[in-house]
């Protein structure tokens, strides 16, 4: 499954259970559909030329994920980091995006950039544990330092620092 398709299908499983938790009408489900579709078209924008807000569960995940390469990156660029480490490394890294897409309430544009980001971070998480056809556990890594600093210009993180 590629990492867009696991993005969405984890968006829309966790979007299923809070329709299903809560009385709502049909037309919310038709709207998270639509957002999703639009996610997958957008390109990443400057909410009128500022970054977007971001919400607690938002910064501690991106922070975790940030730590987490952070601690393996003289392995990483010296190419010292073992098969082993880089699957746990990415595992850890997926479950914190799955954390993120739990918790984090974002207005829809805000969202969508957002996914945006997070899809690069899938697909780096992916090459890492070896599902990414093509792609070097390296690479992967490398996939996820990109996403993590385009994160940083596009979403107001205090203290946020390039990887």
């Amino acid at each position: 499954m590629t990492p867009k398709l696991r993005l969405t299908a984890l968006a829309a499983a966790l979007a299923s259970a809070a329709i299903l938790s809560l009385p709502a009408p049909a037309s919310a489900a038709d709207e998270h559909k639509q957002e999703q579709g639009a996610a997958t078209t957008h390109k990443l924008t400057l909410n009128q030329g500022k970054k977007w807000a971001t919400v607690e569960p938002l910064r501690n995940g991106m922070t975790e994920i940030r730590r987490l390469l952070a601690a393996q990156d003289e392995a990483i660029h010296k190419g010292k980091l073992k098969p082993a480490d880089y699957t746990a490394l990415g595992a850890k890294v997926e479950g914190e995006v799955g954390g993120i897409v739990a918790n984090c309430k974002l207005e829809p544009a805000a969202d969508a950039n957002l996914h945006l980001i997070l899809e690069g971070v899938i697909e780096g998480a992916d090459a890492m544990q070896g599902k990414a056809k093509g792609k070097t556990p390296r690479q992967g890594a490398g996939k996820v330092v990109a996403a993590l600093n385009e994160y940083g210009r596009y979403f107001d993180h205090p203290g946020w620092k390039r990887c």
